[in-house]
């Protein structure tokens, strides 16, 4: 009688899928809430303006804007994306693409919520951008984040220990 033996596997996080899908996903949120911007508000370095506040405080928002507001505002969002972007893949990544584009579209809801209700207590010019824009470009990234990594993963099993 043959003998077959089970091996019990789990999936493991792709972190270079991970990194590419952050880039990709901040770049596009970027993209999107800055052409809402201009569309809504008529600026469309209002939210790389926003984020370069955290390092360069409220008050710079209301100076007119530099090459520094800009770099200083990539500087702290591509990380920042990356971090984000991390996390997702770490929850969606043994489902495949739907749950992806889903699952990371209503994770970046989450960020939306932390980031504008949380978050404000320490940053409160970002109150000032609650709304639509900043709810689809969060859905966006996170959609994005998710599917990007789901589409550039390449899966890898490794043995679950069974002691």
């Amino acid at each position: 009688m043959e003998q077959t033996t089970t091996i019990k596997v789990r999936q493991v996080v792709d972190w270079s899928a991970a990194v590419w899908a952050g880039l990709i996903s901040g770049l596009l949120f970027l993209l999107i809430a800055s052409i809402l911007s201009e569309i809504f508000y008529d600026n469309f370095l209002l939210p790389v303006r926003m984020i370069a506040a955290v390092a360069l405080g409220g008050d710079s928002i209301l100076n007119a804007p530099s090459l520094i507001t800009i770099l200083v505002g990539l500087i702290i969002h591509i990380p920042v994306s990356l971090v984000f972007a991390g996390i997702i893949a770490f929850v969606i990544h043994r489902w495949g693409m739907g749950v992806g584009i889903v699952g990371g579209g209503l994770l970046g809801l989450a960020l939306y919520f932390i980031n504008f209700y949380s978050l404000t207590a320490i940053f409160p010019w970002f109150s000032g951008l609650r709304g639509g824009v900043m709810i689809f470009s969060h859905f966006v990234f996170g959609a994005a984040a998710g599917g990007f990594y789901e589409l550039l993963e390449i899966e890898e099993f490794v043995p679950v220990d069974q002691n």
